[in-house]
């Protein structure tokens, strides 16, 4: 890992309450993105970084980390899902300010996504919310999306479980946080409904261990975009250069369009 690297790592997870800087993350990139660029060692420097005792560091990594998930190579998630373990803060509490007990809540909110979302590509090999692989639920079969659709909603759920109120959102830290989820939460559904979609397109020619599967999931599905759209009306609330250009009415009003009860009649087995 070349020095400016590790400088540029350092820089994203300073102790300074704000976002970390777009020059240090646009440095980051640019080195993930490198032919032939190691990245072991940098996710070592954030995944030390996520070991402090500071909310504001911890925090920082965390958003680091996923930022380099979202833009980077994706030589970078498959590193990280090829650890054991991502990160371990279930029981982080940062005590030393009073902001610490509130963002450390969402810490452990957030690392958890970030350990699902990369066990996700685990277990899929690929991560459902890059632009590149839209459609690829469309085509899928049966067993497939079987398999693929349950994975989908576990990463779905701890993204939905970050839960902030717009009134929580009190530093650019959380609000960096807080708009990459949302872009993952928009990316995300598009996939579940599709593959939602393949699967009610399907029932009929299922076995009948596989319609049970599929109607357990579609009803799962039909309750998380009830979810989808309190954590939109969030976002619609932070309307602001964080989210230039958004529409959460737009997005719920889509949300509840594609997501008109096609329950397939009850069978009689």
């Amino acid at each position: 890992m070349g020095s400016s690297a590790s400088k540029a790592a350092l820089g994203a997870t300073t102790d300074e309450p704000t976002e970390p800087e777009p020059k240090h993350l646009a440095d980051l990139i640019q080195y993930v993105n490198g032919t032939n660029m190691s990245v072991e060692h940098l996710a070592d420097v954030l995944s030390e970084k996520s070991g402090s005792s500071s909310w504001v560091v911890v925090f920082k990594a965390l958003v680091t980390v996923h930022h380099l998930m979202v833009h980077g190579n994706e030589r970078f998630i498959q590193h990280l899902a090829s650890r054991n373990s991502l990160f371990t803060l279930h029981n982080f509490l940062d005590e030393s300010v009073i902001e610490g007990y509130t963002m450390s809540t969402f810490i452990r909110r957030y690392s958890r996504y970030l350990n699902e979302k990369s066990l996700a590509y685990r277990l899929i090999a690929i991560d459902i919310t890059k632009t590149k692989t839209n459609g690829v639920m469309r085509t899928m079969n049966t067993k497939e999306l079987l398999n693929t659709l349950p994975v989908i909603q576990t990463q779905f759920d701890a993204l939905l479980n970050f839960n902030a109120n717009p009134d929580e959102l009190t530093n650019g830290i959380i609000h960096a946080a807080f708009l990459l989820l949302f872009k993952d939460s928009l990316r995300l559904f598009a996939a579940y409904n599709e593959g939602i979609l393949n699967l009610l397109g399907k029932y009929f020619d299922m076995r009948k261990n596989q319609c049970r599967e599929s109607l357990d999931i579609y009803i799962k599905f039909l309750g998380r975009t009830t979810k989808l759209a309190q954590f939109l009306k969030v976002a619609e609330v932070q309307k602001s250069t964080y989210f230039q250009g958004f529409s959460a009415v737009f997005c719920i009003r889509l949300v509840s369009y594609i997501t008109i009860p096609l329950t397939p009649p009850t069978q009689h087995w």
